[in-house]
């Protein structure tokens, strides 16, 4: 099984266009800022390519790991060490079979729904208690890595 990264780049990528239209001020842009306890002078001067630059490398660490919640078949690769060529015989079988079942979109994004509302959410939740922040800002930025996960599973998984 190949990595592709092509597919993991592109799902790197649509999390700044999720970003975009999530957190433009006609949307949560207005509401994000305000829980967030920023104004709008805060936003400028910001060295926005180092932003960007950064939450694209970011985003493409984390398509690393979501390949093997939504590609079923890293699971059978794990089983067998990592190495294809010193598996046994069941494995070609095996792959054979299934190497490319539940390569769907869709299939992508019901786990990548999944990641994102069972780790990730709760995970900016215990951090929002700590940091003093509202329900307002859990939901819109766990809403953020919830829809960017769909996305990004969706291309990982459809993308053989």
């Amino acid at each position: 099984m190949n990595i592709n990264f092509l597919a993991l780049l592109l799902a790197a990528l649509s999390t700044l266009v999720v970003g975009f239209i999530w957190y433009n001020p006609k949307v949560f842009g207005n509401i994000w800022m305000r829980e967030a306890g920023l104004k709008e002078e805060d936003m400028k001067g910001a060295n926005m390519i180092k932003i960007f630059g950064l939450s694209i490398v970011y985003a493409f660490l984390i398509s690393f790991v979501l390949q093997m919640v939504v590609i079923h078949q890293f699971g059978a690769l794990g089983m067998v060490g990592g190495d294809p060529t010193k598996a046994l015989p069941s494995y070609s079988a095996f792959m054979a079979d299934y190497g490319t079942a539940y390569r769907t979109f869709k299939h992508g994004a019901l786990h990548g729904f999944m990641t994102g509302l069972f780790m990730i959410l709760p995970t900016i939740g215990i951090n929002a208690l700590y940091e003093r922040r509202s329900f307002k800002y859990v939901m819109i930025s766990g809403g953020y890595w919830i829809v960017s996960f769909m996305i990004m599973g969706g291309i990982i998984c459809m993308m053989q």
